[in-house]
C-alpha cells in the first residue's frame, strides 16, 4: 500500500491499524507517519518482527477487499510532529516500559501476476520470432549480412525487456540480480558475434520467466477464490418486513437478513426461520452439502443450496470466518520458510562472486593457458566466450525460484482444502513431527455438548420433560442450555412461559410454571431433598456422559448429554501410527472421561486432569526426549501449550481470533483428518523443495565444470540453465494437483 493510498484512504487504514493493534497481543501503540511513509510499534517483550510485518501487511492490503468494523478501546491520538499513535488503553506508568521499533509499510504491486505471464509470453514469443527470421535469412544467404543482425538485435531487445526494467530500478540502489547477469551475457554474446547464442538465451530467459510468473498465477488464483467469494451485499429485512439490499458491511450484530435459494450468506449468522443446505467448499473444503436448521451457525461467503432463509447476524462481516481466512492466508503468504530465507541471501553477493569468478577465469584461460581472448579457434572457444558460458551456467535462476514456487503452491493447495499454513515454516516444520499431542475437547471430540437422550421416572414423559427443560434453559447462555435448546427444536418442542427465574450458581435453574416449582440442574440437587433416598437406586451415567436433572411435582427425569467424539478421530489416530508419529492425549477432564474416549479412539497415551501449565511441562518433556511435538488444540484453553510446541496447530479457523494469533496451522471446520492432509502435504512440499535445489544446484555445479573445462558452447549452457528453471516451475505445480 504505496503513501498517497494510506493518505486517500485515512479512515479506512486508521479502523485497519486499530484492529491490528487490538489482535496483536504484544503490541501495545502504533504510531504512524503517512507523510514519511514511516510506521513504528511499541511492544512488551520480545515480539516475531518478521511475522509482524507480514501481519501489517496483510492488514492494510485487505482493506479495499472488506472494510472492518471499529475497534473498541484504542485510543487515538496526534502527536506533536503530525504523526498519528493509536494505543491499547493501559495505566501511566506502562508507556516507560515500551520499546519502539519500525516497521515498513507495504508498498503496491506495480501489475497484478497474470498481467505480469501474458506480457512476458508475448516478449518470448515476439523474441522467438525475430530470432526464427534472422536464423533463416542467416542460413538461406539471401540478403546483406546486416539484416539478421538487425533482427537479432530485436529479438535481443523485446527478449531483454523485461530483464532491462528490472535492472534499470535495481541498478540505482547498488542492486545486481539474475537478469544484470542475462543481460551481461547477452551483450558479451553479440560483441563476439554469437548473435544467435545471445538471442537464444534472452528468448529462453523471457520464456522461463513468463513460466515461472505462470505457475504463480495458477497458485493465486487458487488463493484468489477465497477473497472473490466474499460476499459484496445482504438482504436486510427490515421491520416493516421489507427486504432492502444494503452493503455487507452495513450489516450490524442482531440485524435480520434474508437468503434466497442460490445466494450467498453475506455474514456468520444464526438461522432463525427456514432450512436450507450450505455448500462450504470454498471455506472448508467440505465437499458434501451441510443442513442448516433452525438455530444452526452458517458462514460468511458460503452458498445456500435450495431453501429461502432468514437469518440473524452473529459477528460483522468484517470479524467473519472468511475474512480471518483471507487475512491468514495473505499472511501466510509473506511468511518466508527457512531453506526460502536461505536463498534470499544469494542476492547481490552471489551476484558478484559470479562476476568476479568469471572476470577471474577469463583472465586464467586468456593469460594462464595462452586461449586467444576474442576469437576461437580449431582447438576451442576463446576465452571471452567460455567466460559468456560459465556466467550463464553460473546464475541462479532455478535455485531463487526452487522454494517459493513450491511453499505458495502448498499453501494455494492447503487453502482450497481446509488446510491455512501460517507461511513456509509451518509447511517445512510439520514434515519434521514424530509425535502428535492432542487436547480432547474440540479436538478429538466436537466440543459441543449434544442430547443423547432422555429418561423420565417412570418411562414415557420424555417430550414434557424435554419442553419443561427448553423453557427454563431459553433464559440461559451456558454449553448444556444451548445443546438442550438445539434438541429441542429439533423435536420441535414448545417453549412455555416460565416466571420467577432463577439461575443457581454451580448448581443449575429454577423457575414457576404456572405456580409449581420448576428445577433443572445436577444430581446434586435431588439427592439433597426428598428425594435423595430413591435417588441412590439410580446408577451413575457411563464416564463420558454428563447428566442433568429435571424436577416439578411428579414428574422426574434426566437429560444425558455428552460431547460427541469426532468420528474421524479414530482413523486419524491410526494412520499417524502407520506413519511412525506417536500419538498423546493431553487433557484437563477426568481419567475415566479420558480413558473412555481413548479406548473408543485407539489413542497411545493418555495424561488427564492437566491445568495449563502441566500441558506445557508435558510438551518439554517430549521436546526434551528428542521429540518433535505438534500440539493440535482448540486455539484459545491451550495457547501456552500450542506456544511451547515445535509446532502449533488450531482446530477451526470459525473459532475465536486466539486460534489464528496462537497456531501455525489451521484447520477448518475442526476437521481433524486434515491433519492428516497438512502432514501429507507437508512431506510432499519438502520432497519438492529438495527435488528442486537438487535440481537447481546440480545444474550449476554440473554444467559450471564442465564450462570450466571448455566442454560445452554456450548455446548448451543457456539450454541447461533455462531448462532446469522450466523443470523447477513445473515440479512445484504439482503441488497443486496434489490428491491426498
Amino acid at each position: 500500500m504505496s503513501e498517497s493510498k494510506l493518505n486517500s484512504n485515512a479512515a479506512e487504514w486508521v479502523d485497519a491499524l486499530a484492529a491490528f493493534l487490538q489482535e496483536s497481543s504484544r503490541v501495545e501503540a502504533i504510531r504512524v507517519d503517512a507523510d514519511h511513509s514511516k510506521v513504528s510499534i511499541a511492544t512488551l517483550g520480545e515480539v516475531d518482527m518478521p511475522e509482524l510485518q507480514a501481519r501489517l501487511e496483510a492488514t492494510l492490503n485487505l482493506i479495499e477487499q472488506q472494510p472492518r468494523g471499529k475497534a473498541i478501546g484504542v485510543v487515538v491520538e496526534s502527536a506533536a510532529d503530525g504523526s498519528l499513535e493509536l494505543s491499547k488503553a493501559t495505566c501511566l506508568t506502562a508507556p516507560k516500559l515500551w520499546r519502539w521499533r519500525e516497521l515498513s509499510l507495504p508498498e503496491a504491486e506495480a501489475s497484478e501476476v497474470e498481467e505480469d505471464w501474458r506480457t512476458l509470453a508475448l516478449l518470448a514469443g515476439a523474441c522467438a520470432l525475430f530470432g526464427l527470421a534472422a536464423f533463416g535469412i542467416e542460413a538461406v544467404g539471401l540478403a546483406p549480412a546486416w539484416v539478421p543482425i538487425v533482427l537479432y538485435l530485436a529479438a535481443m531487445v523485446v527478449g531483454g525487456w523485461d530483464a532491462f526494467e528490472d535492472v534499470r530500478e535495481g541498478l540505482p540502489r547498488g542492486e545486481l540480480d539474475i537478469h544484470f547477469l542475462m543481460l551481461a551475457v547477452a551483450i558479451g554474446a553479440a560483441s563476439i558475434g554469437a548473435w544467435a547464442e545471445g538471442a537464444l538465451l534472452l528468448f529462453l530467459f523471457s520464456f522461463s520467466g513468463a513460466l515461472e510468473h505462470f505457475a504463480l498465477h495458477r497458485t493465486r488464483r487458487e488463493i484468489d477464490s477465497l477473497f472473490d467469494a466474499a460476499p459484496k451485499t445482504a438482504l436486510l429485512v427490515e421491520a416493516s418486513g421489507n427486504e432492502r439490499e444494503v452493503p455487507v458491511a452495513q450489516v450490524k450484530v442482531g440485524d435480520v437478513l434474508s437468503v434466497k435459494p442460490g445466494g450467498q450468506f453475506p455474514v456468520d449468522a444464526e438461522v432463525i426461520e427456514g432450512k436450507t443446505a450450505a455448500d462450504e467448499s470454498n471455506l472448508t473444503g467440505e465437499a458434501n452439502p451441510v443442513a442448516k436448521l433452525k438455530g444452526d451457525s452458517v458462514y460468511s461467503g458460503t452458498i445456500n443450496l435450495w431453501g429461502a432463509v432468514q437469518l440473524k447476524a452473529t459477528k460483522p462481516a468484517g470479524e467473519s470466518a472468511l475474512q480471518k481466512v483471507i487475512r491468514l492466508i495473505e499472511e501466510a503468504q509473506h511468511l518466508k520458510a527457512p531453506t526460502q530465507r536461505f536463498t534470499d541471501r544469494f542476492g547481490t553477493g552471489y551476484t558478484i562472486c559470479i562476476l568476479g569468478l568469471t572476470a577471474f577465469m577469463f583472465f586464467v584461460w586468456w593469460l594462464g593457458y595462452g586461449i586467444p581472448a576474442f576469437s576461437d579457434t580449431e582447438a576451442g572457444f576463446s576465452a571471452f566466450y567460455r567466460a559468456m558460458t560459465l556466467l550463464v551456467v553460473a546464475s541462479p535462476c532455478a535455485l531463487v525460484i526452487s522454494i517459493p514456487s513450491a511453499i505458495l503452491a502448498a499453501i494455494a493447495w492447503g487453502a482450497r482444502h481446509g488446510v491455512l499454513f501460517r507461511g513456509g515454516a509451518a509447511i517445512e516444520k510439520l514434515a519434521e513431527v514424530n509425535l502428535v499431542a492432542l487436547d480432547k475437547t474440540g479436538t478429538l471430540t466436537t466440543g459441543e455438548m449434544e442430547v443423547d437422550r432422555i429418561e423420565s421416572f417412570p418411562p414415557g414423559r420424555e417430550m414434557e420433560a424435554l419442553e419443561l427443560a427448553y423453557s427454563l434453559e431459553s433464559h440461559g447462555s451456558h454449553p448444556i442450555g444451548r445443546a438442550i435448546k438445539k434438541f429441542a427444536k429439533q423435536q420441535g418442542a414448545q417453549k412455555h412461559k416460565i416466571d420467577d427465574f432463577e439461575a443457581m450458581s454451580g448448581k443449575g435453574v429454577q423457575g414457576r410454571e404456572e405456580g409449581a416449582l420448576c428445577v433443572l440442574g445436577r444430581r446434586e440437587l435431588l439427592e439433597e431433598g426428598p428425594l435423595a433416598e430413591w435417588m441412590q437406586s439410580v446408577p451413575e451415567p457411563e464416564p463420558d456422559f454428563v447428566e442433568n436433572w429435571i424436577f416439578k411435582g411428579d414428574l422426574i427425569a434426566r437429560i444425558l448429554l455428552r460431547d460427541q467424539i469426532r468420528t474421524e478421530s479414530k482413523a486419524t489416530l491410526a494412520t499417524l501410527h502407520e506413519k511412525g508419529i506417536r500419538s498423546v492425549m493431553l487433557t484437563g477432564d477426568r481419567r475415566s472421561a479420558a480413558e473412555s474416549v481413548a479406548r473408543q479412539i485407539g489413542i497411545e497415551e493418555v495424561r488427564a486432569g492437566l491445568r495449563p501449565e502441566d500441558k506445557v511441562a508435558a510438551i518439554k518433556e517430549y521436546s526434551d526426549r528428542g521429540y518433535k511435538v505438534a500440539m493440535v488444540g482448540d486455539g484459545v484453553n491451550d495457547a501456552p501449550c500450542l506456544a511451547a510446541a515445535y509446532v502449533s496447530v488450531a482446530m477451526g479457523a470459525r473459532g475465536s481470533d486466539a486460534a489464528l494469533e496462537q497456531s501455525e496451522v489451521v484447520l477448518m471446520k475442526d476437521r481433524i483428518e486434515n491433519f492428516l492432509a497438512a502432514v501429507e502435504l507437508s512431506s510432499r512440499a519438502r520432497a519438492i523443495i529438495r527435488q528442486n535445489l537438487a535440481i537447481a544446484l546440480g545444474t550449476v555445479f554440473l554444467m559450471a565444470a564442465a564450462a570450466i573445462l571448455g566442454w560445452i558452447p554456450l548455446s548448451v549452457g543457456v539450454f541447461a540453465h533455462e531448462g532446469s528453471t522450466v523443470i523447477v516451475c513445473l515440479n512445484s505445480l504439482r503441488l497443486l494437483f496434489a490428491k491426498l
